[in-house]
């Protein structure tokens, strides 16, 4: 729960700038390894998987996108509003070791990406 709270704390009183640069919300994401693979699920609910940038600096991994509102709820009147919107970004970081290949795809509103390991990697 404390996890959680320190979460919320830094999605809600993040430095405000312009919305096209700065990350307005962070996703959240699960890290699994098996003796194949590094499994990374993203919480992204209504986003389009085939525009999220995925990066790979060292031992971090980076996700980034864009969550907007659908076009059926710019000109709803809104009662409740949970679902973050706008610029996401999550850095996060992986197991070491070399890999040979990422794939992408998507799964119940989840964001599944697998790093595949090389021979070299000593799983």
């Amino acid at each position: 729960m404390l996890a959680r709270a320190e979460q919320l704390h830094r999605e809600m009183f993040r430095p405000t700038g312009s919305i096209f640069e700065r990350p307005a919300w962070e996703p959240p994401m699960d890290v699994l390894e098996t003796e194949t693979a590094v499994i990374l699920l993203v919480a992204l609910p209504g986003v389009n998987p085939n525009v999220v940038e995925i990066s790979i600096a060292g031992d971090e991994l980076t996700i980034s996108g864009h969550r907007e509102f659908p076009e059926e709820m710019r000109t709803a009147v809104i009662h409740r509003l949970e679902l973050p919107q706008g610029r996401f970004e999550r850095c996060v970081k992986i197991p070491g070791g070399r890999y040979s290949g990422i794939s992408r795809w998507a799964s119940d509103g989840c964001l599944i990406i697998a790093l595949e390991k090389s021979e070299t990697s000593g799983g």
